[in-house]
């Protein structure tokens, strides 16, 4: 067995051939620094004081982790390696606004968007394991609310720092945030957010646009409260309207609206609306509000439905609303009806009720007619 001794050399005056036998002597007395000798037991034990051969190590390791020092250096400089998972429209669309302020861009999708992403200044990993093993600060899950477990669950999390960050962007929120309480390890920050804009409404400017976002776990310590603040300060130096909001209120909220909204859409596009040239101003709404539901595909309305428990709720009420809707209008038309039957009569507190009915295709005889009479209350 071989222990390790340290030994400190002392330096003495040296002459020029000395120098010349440093380069040959790796024990000269010239050498500085402190030094580890390899000896067996056996010499330590019976030749102590003695001076013996040793072997110098000359490849020390270096005195910090690299990998460290750049990470260190990225938090310093205020920059963050975002990864986005899944580069379809959206994830492109985010995309561009983060390399417009600075960060570092990594992308990985199962299509090939290589081209696209170098046009944007990013970095395109077509396998998720090279993506992970660049360790980004921050992960944002940018698939479709259908595909987002199993994206999840494929991704290689074990060749990610251990307190990532993991971000998602869905327009449903308990359901992304109880996959990430599932999948994801203790030591992982996870953020729920929900730009309530997309690659249409935001494609001049994201002012006045609605940002919500819920800090589902973020760990102690400055470095991971700072990530969070560096990323959500992206979107408010945009121009949002930053709404923090916990998950289980934002989809009670979007049930009412978002739901509706593409519901209507959608019914809207089957009617197959088109603009004539005498549209108003309520039609064009009605118009571009088809445009903007029937260019998402979908798998977004689906899941809008499927994963947010309030939306059936939300579709009875529409239906039960509509149904409400046809009896007043209905009711109306009635009131008119029996009104031109039974002229003042009623008025007067006399109900008239016909003594028999016409035949199929006939006209309602007049209030006048011997088929007429008056029926006491």
């Amino acid at each position: 067995m071989l222990s390790f001794t340290p030994l400190q050399s002392k330096p003495t005056p040296t002459s020029n051939s000395n120098r010349f036998s440093n380069l040959t002597n790796p024990t000269s007395s010239t050498s500085r620094g402190r030094h580890f000798s390899v000896s067996s037991p056996s010499e330590v034990n019976h030749h102590r004081g003695r001076r013996r051969l040793s072997i110098k190590a000359i490849d020390a390791a270096q005195p910090y982790d690299y990998e460290a020092f750049v990470s260190n250096q990225y938090a310093q400089s205020g920059r963050l390696k975002i990864g986005i998972v899944g580069f379809g429209n959206f994830g492109q669309f985010l995309a561009k606004s983060f390399v417009s302020k600075g960060h570092l861009v990594l992308a990985h999708s199962r299509t090939d968007y290589s081209q696209i992403a170098n046009s944007l200044g990013v970095s395109f990993f077509q396998d998720p394991h090279d993506l992970c093993e660049q360790h980004p600060d921050v992960i944002v899950l940018c698939t479709s609310i259908i595909s987002t477990e199993s994206v999840l669950r494929s991704l290689p999390i074990q060749r990610l720092k251990r307190n990532t960050l993991f971000v998602d962007v869905l327009s449903v929120k308990e359901f992304p945030k109880n996959i990430f309480l599932q999948v994801l390890p203790t030591h992982f920050d996870i953020l729920c957010t929900h730009p309530m804009f997309g690659p249409e409404s935001g494609k001049d400017s994201w002012k006045d646009l609605i940002f919500m976002f819920d800090k589902v776990r973020i760990g102690e310590g400055r470095s991971r409260t700072a990530r969070v603040d560096k990323f959500l300060d992206i979107f408010e130096k945009e121009g949002c309207r930053m709404v923090p909001m916990t998950c289980s209120e934002h989809d009670k909220h979007a049930a009412g609206s978002q739901f509706i909204t593409h519901t209507m859409g959608r019914v809207l596009e089957k009617l197959g609306l088109e603009t004539t040239p005498i549209n108003t101003k309520g039609y064009e709404t009605l118009l571009n509000l088809v445009d903007n539901t029937s260019s998402d595909s979908f798998d977004l309305y689906y899941g809008l439905f499927m994963y947010n428990k309030n939306a059936m709720e939300e579709l009875e009420r529409l239906d039960l609303a509509f149904e409400a809707l046809k009896k007043e209008l209905f009711g109306h038309l009635h009131d008119l009806l029996r009104k031109q039957l039974f002229g003042k009569a009623e008025e007067a507190g006399q109900r008239r009720v016909l003594t028999k009915l016409p035949r199929n295709g006939y006209a309602l005889p007049a209030p006048s007619s011997d088929a007429v009479k008056p029926e006491n209350n």
